[in-house]
């Protein structure tokens, strides 16, 4: 009786070998990804809260704590296998990204890549994960406490694993539904939480862009189209940049350094058109690519729902058209980013990360960009999308790389507090590395010795400490600044091109004009002409007209400023 007693005392060992087991299988992967600076502690911690859960049912029934171990080990240890494994792969969280591309992929892709990664460094990392699972499972002994303590723990546990839906119902006053997602997202990190939210949002994003799509696909094309190159094989190409202000590049007379290598391009090409006042319509990636793919602007905001995008605009000019992307794929917001690549032929989708805040390069953009420029198509039209310079800017590019330089205050035009220079100087880095990803990118199409054209803008500016007073970081276009919006805007022809196309757009450089109308600039490139363009929108057009650059929020009655008549 005394050794049974003795037996059931309290275990600090146990206790401890208990969270751990409970806590490897998702936090092992997040404590991994927040030491190799992959993301940050966020994952982590989240892990940890999420899987803290389990310790329950341990703590409520000690005698059953072996069984319970085993059924977790066995069911929740095997699902996280596919998130450690697709992390050894790709470097990259499972996410509901991820369920889009396997669903987009046949089973020959399946088996292609299956032969491509099973490696022998995937099976030993594998192996080791398990072997540690197992150790800890090994080392499960019931944690004895009292009743009272059982049940308090175990209702902290609950609590805290609920609070982010208590708090965005009672604190930050959102619907059920929207802190229910919330909850749900904050989960995305534990086993098997991560597998099965994944898969409902998923299955969501999936049927609301299916129906947009759906709707998209019925509208009419334009009319009276005409194509003045005829069937001259050609391939343009437009590359949008991310979060990225003009107002930070050296090209652009910013006193930094960050932008070497496209002015050696500009040096080398003499051809290469930089234009100098350039702005977006709105400082979100979403609303602003819903204006520059469609004809919808600030006046007009729903054409993009009854009107056809430049990607149906190129494929009836007879183009195949192409979108390489770095952006995560499927996320609630990006739903919208990933209706326009469905509208495309084919699709590249490099980035299924999780977490947006992650080491996901833009480099990776340039081996699915060499084999489109190699495929024989005679005309081609490729979009690439990148992640740029977006928050947080310390993860857009290597970390203790030549483009991790500038590390103090040196050369800072204006005087900012300290405790900001290291996300100031965050900003530079990731400007610089974006100057090698864009530079590339050029070089290669170059290089290729394609007849054809490249244009290259941001989908909008940020503003890092540069506006007065210099304590504004991000973008809100409820308290804009003209950081936001400025944008870098450059364009590359081919001398086949050019030889072909003779202009003068040397001339337009200054012109001021807003990405909103892009879709009309762009048509003008091509030599496109139908019922909807407009010359007096294109920026390379003789007779455009110098109208008013409106930005904000088109759908506020109040909405709308004059981008011109900003002071700040």
């Amino acid at each position: 009786m005394t050794n049974i007693q003795e037996n059931k005392k309290f275990s600090w060992l146990a206790l401890i070998f208990t969270i751990l087991f409970f806590t490897f299988f998702s936090s092992g992967l997040q404590l991994y990804i927040f030491i190799s600076g992959h993301a940050n502690v966020i994952g982590l911690r989240d892990s940890i809260i999420y899987s803290l859960i389990w310790l329950i049912p341990a703590l409520i029934f000690p005698n059953q704590t072996r069984k319970i171990a085993t059924v977790y080990g066995l069911i929740v240890g095997s699902l996280s296998l596919i998130s450690i494994s697709y992390f050894i792969i790709y470097r990259q969280e499972f996410s509901q990204s991820v369920f889009f591309v396997m669903a987009e992929s046949n089973l020959t892709e399946s088996n292609e890549f299956i032969q491509q990664y099973f490696s022998s460094k995937l099976m030993a990392v594998v192996i080791i994960y398990c072997l540690i699972g197992i150790y800890l499972w090994r080392k499960v002994r019931p944690v004895y406490v009292k009743n009272t303590t059982k049940w308090v723990t175990s209702l902290l546990i609950a609590i805290y694993a609920i609070m982010p839906l208590v708090i965005s119902v009672t604190i930050k006053n959102s619907s059920l539904q929207k802190a229910t997602t919330h909850l749900l997202g904050r989960m995305e990190t534990t086993v098997p939480w991560q597998l099965i939210n994944s898969y409902i949002a998923y299955r969501s994003q999936l049927s609301n862009m299916e129906d947009i799509i759906h709707h998209l696909n019925t509208l009419p094309p334009v009319e009276n189209l005409k194509d003045a190159n005829g069937n001259t094989p050609r391939t343009l190409v437009l590359i949008i940049g991310e979060s990225t202000t003009r107002n930070r590049m050296s090209i652009y007379g910013y006193p930094r350094n960050t932008t070497p290598q496209i002015e050696q391009f500009k040096k080398d090409n003499p051809e290469f058109l930089v234009f100098k006042d350039v702005v977006s319509s709105r400082p979100y990636t979403i609303e602003v690519l819903q204006q520059v793919l469609t004809f919808a602007d600030e006046q007009h905001p729903d054409l993009y729902l009854t009107q056809p995008s430049l990607i149906h605009l190129m494929k009836q000019a007879g183009y195949k058209t192409y979108w390489i992307t770095n952006q995560q794929t499927m996320t609630k917001r990006n739903t919208m980013l990933t209706m326009f690549s469905k509208q495309a032929d084919e699709q590249f989708y490099m980035n299924n990360d999780r977490n947006q805040s992650s080491r996901q390069y833009d480099e990776s953009v340039f081996e699915p960009f060499v084999k489109v420029l190699a495929e024989p198509e005679e005309k081609k039209f490729i979009i690439i999308h990148l992640l740029g310079t977006h928050m947080k800017y310390e993860f857009r590019y290597p970390k203790d790389g030549e483009h991790d330089r500038f590390k103090d205050n040196a050369n800072i035009p204006f005087k900012i507090d300290d405790e900001n220079v290291d996300e100031y100087n965050s900003y530079d880095n990731a400007i610089s590395y974006n100057d090698f990803v864009t530079t590339t990118l050029f070089n290669l199409f170059k290089n290729s010795h394609t007849n054809g054209f490249m244009l290259y803008f941001s989908d909008h500016g940020e503003d890092v400490y540069e506006t007065s007073p210099h304590d504004i970081l991000g973008r809100n276009e409820k308290v804009p600044t003209r950081t936001m919006y400025t944008v870098p805007f450059m364009l590359w022809q081919s001398p086949s091109w050019i030889a072909s196309h003779p202009n003068h757009y040397q001339d337009y450089v200054n012109r001021k004009f807003s990405t909103q109308d892009l879709i009309h600039t762009w048509s003008d490139l091509a030599g496109l002409n139908y019922n909807l363009y407009v010359p007096e929108k294109s920026l390379v057009n003789p007779n455009y007209y110098e109208g008013k650059r409106w930005i904000g929020d088109p759908y506020d009655k109040n909405g709308l400023i004059d981008f011109d008549k900003l002071t700040k």
